[in-house]
């Protein structure tokens, strides 16, 4: 029995992630790399890049909502990248501005929430905040069929919809511009994902419901309170983990990694926010 006045045992959850490329640079490119956390974390990190075994040292350029990217610029060679970050406890979600707010509800390029307007309003009429992100959720994730390779990096979420198949950034614009042809704002998100298999860089989504971003993925592949952030934007064309531009470079291997000291269950119907 604990006595009377004993302090209390805090536990902070623990997650650590890594991230390894290599990439065949064929002409001087600059390239931008999305694989560290968000600001916000309280993180340990180390970040090592080196062409053909010279070190590089990357700029960091800070991005909306915390995104932060490292920059450099490389000329031809093999362009080697380990990023590693162990993440203690979890952290706030700023709210959202009402330019935020409004940013969120416009349709763009891969989530056509224009298009989807009366597919919306047919199938979730009179839903609301939690009911509605729930029926979101359930409705996206028993409509497609998750088949890796079965979309290209063109897709939206007008085509993933028809093609009624794809992977997690295809479910993440479908959620998204479904909610936005409701007058939700909403946005996609980039992150680590302890617990999914096959491991990988993770997309979902985030709505503005009840006064925060609430997360929803309707692959229901990891648990969402283990999420960590990485880049937030309006679909994929804001939170590709890498950009290259003004050369050529090849990818020629990616590896992932996540981990949390303990995997929770998870509950589409419960509002979470990342942290």
């Amino acid at each position: 029995m604990r006595a009377a006045g004993a302090a209390r045992t805090l536990v902070v959850m623990l997650r650590d992630v890594t991230a390894h490329l290599t990439l065949d640079v064929r002409a001087p490119a600059t390239l931008a790399l999305a694989l560290a956390v968000a600001t916000g974390h309280d993180a340990d990190e180390r970040l090592e890049v080196t062409l053909d075994g010279v070190p590089l040292t990357p700029r960091e350029v800070p991005d909306a909502h915390g995104t932060r990217l490292h920059v450099l610029d490389a000329g031809p060679g093999t362009l080697v990248v380990d990023y590693g970050a162990t993440v203690r406890g979890r952290t706030t979600t700023p709210g959202a501005s009402e330019a935020d707010r409004l940013r969120y509800l416009r349709p763009s390029r891969y989530c056509e929430s224009d298009s989807l307007g009366p597919t919306a309003r047919a199938e979730f009429a009179g839903l609301a905040g939690q009911d509605l992100l729930a029926a979101v959720s359930s409705w996206v994730g028993t409509r497609l069929a998750y088949v890796p390779g079965s979309s290209l990096p063109t897709d939206g979420a007008v085509r993933t919809l028809l093609a009624r198949q794809g992977v997690c950034r295809d479910y993440a614009h479908l959620v998204v511009a479904l909610l936005r042809a409701l007058d939700v704002p909403a946005r996609l998100v980039g992150v680590y994902a302890p617990g999914l298999d096959p491991m990988d860089l993770h997309a979902v989504a985030e709505a503005w419901v009840d006064g925060a971003w609430r997360v929803v993925d309707a692959t229901t592949l990891a648990p969402r309170s283990t999420l960590v952030r990485v880049a937030t934007g309006r679909d994929a064309s804001d939170t590709a983990f890498l950009s290259v531009h003004g050369g050529a470079a090849d990818l020629t291997a990616f590896r992932v990694g996540a981990v949390v000291d303990e995997l929770p269950d998870d509950d589409v119907r419960t509002l979470v926010t990342l942290g």
